[in-house]
């Protein structure tokens, strides 16, 4: 049941970043989903989509999702919701998604909405090459990983936890992954 959960938002998480941004590629959207996960998760302690993101050389990419959008092993759930079309250009190919589906706002709470606008608005315009040069910037978790563990690497979610009026204590962050953690444990149906 949790899992779905985290699906659904997920699939809905892509469909909203896919209508309103701009140029909202693979990459793109993957970095909109980083940002989407690690604010909501210093503002609360909890990811909204519950992604594992990794260190790799185009900034923090969630392996799983990057892999299932691959065309040839799309889960039938991603199908349904997004078309992707591979773009070829003379110096390099894209991917272009286009939503199937309307996005259901039923699966989010308020503040991930508003997250959900928030991001689009920062990077409506953005261009790939751009999102990534912000997803490097100094001590951000994909930052921090690299440098001290270096690429490939797991990036912990409460690495996004700071100083900041607007993060959470890093002891309540600790404390809500345990708690997701059991919940996963007992209401997983996998």
């Amino acid at each position: 049941m949790i899992n779905f959960h985290y699906r659904e938002k997920l699939l809905n998480a892509i469909v909203y970043f896919i209508n309103n941004t701009r140029y909202c590629g693979k990459t793109k959207l993957l970095k909109l989903l980083y940002f989407l996960d690690f604010i909501h998760f210093k503002q609360t302690g909890k990811p909204v989509t519950n992604l594992q993101y990794y260190t790799w050389p185009q900034g923090p990419v969630p392996k799983e999702l990057f892999e299932q959008l691959n065309n040839d092993v799309m889960p039938e759930d991603l199908k349904e919701t997004i078309e992707v079309e591979k773009v070829q250009r003379e110096e390099y190919e894209f991917y272009r998604f286009m939503a199937k589906k309307k996005f259901d706002c039923r699966y989010f709470s308020e503040r991930e909405i508003k997250l959900l606008r928030y991001l689009s608005s920062i990077f409506k315009n953005t261009r790939a090459e751009e999102i990534v040069e912000a997803t490097h910037l100094k001590n951000l978790p994909w930052e921090k990983v690299k440098r001290e563990r270096g690429m490939f690497q797991k990036i912990d979610y409460l690495l996004a936890i700071d100083d900041s009026g607007d993060s959470r204590p890093l002891d309540v962050a600790k404390e809500r992954c345990k708690e997701r953690e059991e919940m996963q444990k007992i209401f997983s149906s996998d």
